[in-house]
């Protein structure tokens, strides 16, 4: 009998070694028995590389529209690496953007990585789970 997998494609988990270590991400697909490429089991995550900062009433237009940016990251985690959350976040459209291709070939990645910041802010810009655009405090 297989144990049954917690990542899942939505499910919120930390990413706890590397570059992006401590930060909050998406899993936008998960590969439970690995691919060709890569043997052991991982997923492809999109998450929050930089908060958006406070905003204020004083603060011009320009300076607020600057403040309310998110700066995102698309990276293959191994499931030792990161950490599953009991959140889940909706990426119906997300997934459609990020495959394994998206990783491999920079310009491909780099349309991916726009489309998810394009995202991200339009979710947080209408209040959708505010908690996952907060910084981790730890």
């Amino acid at each position: 009998m297989e144990p049954i997998s917690v990542i899942k494609s939505g499910r919120v988990c930390l990413v706890l070694q590397g570059r992006f270590a401590g930060k909050k991400a998406v899993v936008i697909r998960a590969y439970d028995n690995g691919t060709n490429e890569h043997k052991f089991a991982h997923a492809i995550v999109a998450g929050i590389e930089r908060t958006p900062r406070k905003v204020t009433k004083a603060m011009d237009k320009k300076k607020a529209a600057r403040r309310n940016k998110v700066k995102p990251f698309v990276k293959r985690v191994n499931y030792q690496h990161m950490m599953p959350t009991r959140h889940r976040y909706e990426i119906a459209k997300e997934r459609k953007l990020i495959h394994t291709e998206s990783l491999t070939e920079p310009a491909l990645k780099k349309a991916a990585v726009q489309q998810i910041r394009e995202s991200f802010e339009k979710s947080y810009k209408s209040n959708k789970s505010p908690w996952f655009f907060e910084k981790l405090r730890f």
